[in-house]
């Protein structure tokens, strides 16, 4: 059979990994030294290759020299090849059957859409715990195929990959605990029941840039499809627009962990808000959206809750509402305090023997001030000294000399006094 045209996984490797790019070290862990054979080449038998080789957009389309594979990379345990041309599922075999202790292997962004996967290929993948096909464009008949041929297959990456459906495997795969399967296009929830479905063990499912709509399933049917899941991502499911969908989360027994951001639902509130009510609806995670529940913002989302929904008609009031005044209570409104600055005092302007109340804005100058006394006082600016004495200050008044100075930053209030005099020359 003819080997494709192209560069070869050996070719690359041979040059990436080259004496003078990885000088041979000793040392457990620091790489492999290959003994010269008579058929071997210089370089080669110098080799010094690392446990985990990064070969990505090398343009690698085939295999190359199997024996030569098998002998520089029997020691490694995770190999990154996306981003090359590889669209040949038996080319990646010849490579990955000759890694024995891989356990890490990513095909993103190679075109491989158009081979077969046979099961006899699949085989030699039977060590990968973690596989990445992002942008591979890997059809579900492939995904099945992997699925049946590796049994400790634990994180499996299937991002980008246009897929509007999901197809059942005829076998469950128990030992996958994370799906990654972001920016398709997966908007039907009896799709992703699906996954539930192949996957009884998943522990983290992220969907973040699928166009999700409602979550149509019932409390015991999620309990039954994803009985371990600990974590999901909803991240921009744009069909998301009621609370209901956010309730249905808690069906998921053993979920701690929530990702939901950029979802209509939560445009029309505030950054505070947001996080309060779905703390407040989610009553058994502990991370939302990265950040870790404290037990004691817990206990403040819980009581913003009741209060948020105190005065909502009786038929607009969430479930949550009551089961959270049976736990705290009916809680009384919070005073509304105004922690704005006061804009505006009103003062004692003395002025030789005449004593006028005057009421000033805060957020002008001194030099503003002195225009609007201009005409109380009778007194050019330039000719005009200010003091000012807070009531309740044991220094005497102050004189006001800078003119650029807003008045808010001598904390002047209400009945304080400011003496105007005219400067002496």
């Amino acid at each position: 059979m003819d080997q494709p045209s192209g560069r070869s996984f050996m070719q690359v490797l041979c040059e990436k990994y080259s004496p003078e790019n990885f000088p041979y070290r000793r040392g457990p862990g620091m790489g492999v030294h290959v003994p010269a054979t008579p058929q071997g080449s210089p370089m080669k038998d110098r080799l010094n290759l690392p446990s985990v080789l990064v070969l990505n957009s090398c343009g690698i389309t085939c295999a190359g020299d199997e024996n030569e594979i098998a002998a520089f990379c029997a020691h490694v345990s995770e190999l990154d090849l996306s981003d090359n041309k590889l669209e040949d599922w038996h080319e990646v075999s010849k490579i990955v059957s000759n890694v024995p202790h891989l356990e890490f292997l990513n095909l993103s962004s190679n075109p491989l859409s158009l081979s077969v996967l046979e099961r006899r290929c699949a085989g030699s993948f039977a060590g990968v715990r973690k596989l990445v096909l992002n942008n591979s464009k890997a059809s579900w008949e492939t995904v099945h195929t992997i699925l049946q041929e590796l049994p400790d297959l634990e994180e499996l990456f299937l991002c980008l990959n246009d897929y509007e459906t999901v197809s059942c495997s005829p076998v469950c795969c128990q030992s996958l605990k994370l799906l990654h399967i972001t920016d398709n296009n997966l908007q039907d929830w009896t799709e992703i029941r699906k996954l539930g479905v192949m996957f009884p063990s998943l522990d983290t499912l992220i969907l973040a840039n699928n166009n999700l709509t409602t979550i149509e399933e019932s409390e015991d049917s999620l309990a039954r499809l994803f009985p371990n899941l600990r974590s999901i991502n909803l991240h921009k499911s744009a069909g998301l627009h009621c609370w209901e969908d956010i309730d249905k989360l808690n069906s998921f027994p053993k979920l701690e962990e929530v990702k939901l951001l950029g979802i209509p639902l939560l445009q029309s509130y505030t950054t505070e808000e947001r996080r309060k009510l779905l703390i407040a609806r989610l009553p058994s995670i502990v991370k939302l959206n990265g950040s870790i529940v404290a037990d004691g913002e817990r206990e403040d989302s819980e009581r913003f809750f009741i209060r948020y929904y105190m005065e909502f008609p009786e038929e607009e009031v969430p479930f949550r509402y009551h089961e959270l005044v049976t736990k705290y209570g009916k809680l009384e409104p919070l005073a509304v305090v105004d922690l704005r600055p006061q804009s505006s005092v009103k003062v004692e302007v003395h002025f030789q023997d005449k004593v006028e109340e005057m009421s000033i804005r805060l957020d002008q100058t001194v030099a503003e001030l002195k225009k609007h006394l201009k005409t109380v006082v009778q007194l050019s600016t330039s000719n005009m000294l200010l003091f000012y004495l807070d009531q309740e200050a044991p220094f005497g008044p102050e004189e006001m000399k800078y003119s650029s100075r807003a008045l808010h930053s001598y904390g002047i209030r209400d009945g304080d006094k400011i003496y105007v005099e005219p400067r002496m020359k």
